[in-house]
């Protein structure tokens, strides 16, 4: 049944055409499974699609998409929406960044090759990965080796390593990153989509550029309102900012010191030496209502626990 589904139906209507997206979720199931399909893998909550990693080499980078919130309202913007062509390279949720060694991974000008994927089911269900960043020369200038922990609360923990392979590897300053989503188009705020942050900040020209714990993007989605929250780790090696706009794009970076305070004096660019690692870590929970009513800061404190 999975195999069957045409390519085409994802890209431009992921909300009714996708499987089982209609699904009502009854109860919370107590682990998360997974079904293998040809573009990656379905990450499933009972009989219920939360959403699909894809990796195939047709992509730029792999990602996560459509995004299903409880119930199986999807939350993401459909790839190829009609409605809304801006930023093509907004697929989901995903994790790149502009500017490595002057490659352009964000905008889709560079390519991260998915070469190992492994999963495991449970609470919560892990998904493994190792990319590649390729550079220029369509070698490998980073290896990213990657924990995708998905909890059946749809609670996403990302927790990324990155090692050189030749050379060092230059992340410079940019607003252009790192682990971001895409929400629906009726969730933006410039059509009433709500944006908060842990530290009470309301807005996106108030939240924009600003650390936090945690910020929150709420709004409606036939007729009901959901949100996602994405969350900073205090053991990052520096805290990150959001880059959060009223247009629907929502993502953290800690390589944009200079370029979120719009100040190039306080660019601050990252060099990861040979021999060197670096590792990050992001929360991002997907939650019916409000940040209050979905329960982001019990999400945060879950996130934190899981990554001790």
């Amino acid at each position: 049944m999975i195999r069957s589904l045409s390519r085409w139906m994802f890209v431009l209507g992921c909300g009714i055409t996708f499987w089982s997206m209609t699904a009502s979720a009854q109860t919370v199931p107590d682990k998360v499974t997974f079904k293998t399909i040809d573009s990656g893998v379905a990450v499933m909550l009972g009989t219920e699609t939360f959403t699909v990693l894809h990796t195939g080499t047709e992509w730029a980078k792999p990602f996560l998409a459509p995004v299903q919130a409880p119930g199986g309202t999807v939350i993401t913007r459909a790839i190829g929406d009609p409605e809304d062509k801006d930023h093509p390279h907004h697929k989901g949720i995903w994790f790149s960044v502009d500017e490595v060694n002057d490659i352009k991974f964000w905008a889709e000008a560079g390519k991260i090759l998915n070469v190992l994927t492994d999963v495991t089911e449970g609470n919560p269900g892990t998904i493994k990965l190792k990319n590649h960043w390729l550079g220029k020369d369509s070698l490998p200038v980073a290896v990213e080796t990657t924990t995708i922990s998905i909890f059946p609360s749809r609670l996403v923990i990302y927790d990324a390593t990155f090692t050189p392979v030749v050379g060092k590897v230059t992340f410079d300053d940019t607003k252009e990153g790192l682990f971001g989503i895409r929400v629906a188009t009726t969730m933006r705020e410039k059509v009433g989509g709500i944006v908060t942050n842990a530290e009470g900040k309301k807005g996106t020209k108030e939240c924009w550029g600003q650390p936090s714990k945690w910020v929150d993007y709420t709004g409606p989605v036939n007729g009901k309102n959901y949100g996602v929250a994405i969350m900073d780790h205090p053991a990052n090696f520096r805290p990150s900012r959001y880059h959060v706009r009223d247009y629907g794009l929502f993502s953290v970076s800690p390589f944009g010191e200079g370029a979120y305070q719009n100040d190039k004096a306080k660019a601050k660019p990252f060099v990861l030496e040979p021999g060197q690692s670096l590792r990050l870590r992001y929360g991002l929970q997907v939650h019916a209502g409000d940040a209050v009513e979905g329960k982001v800061a019990d999400g945060y404190e879950l996130f934190l626990k899981a990554t001790k």
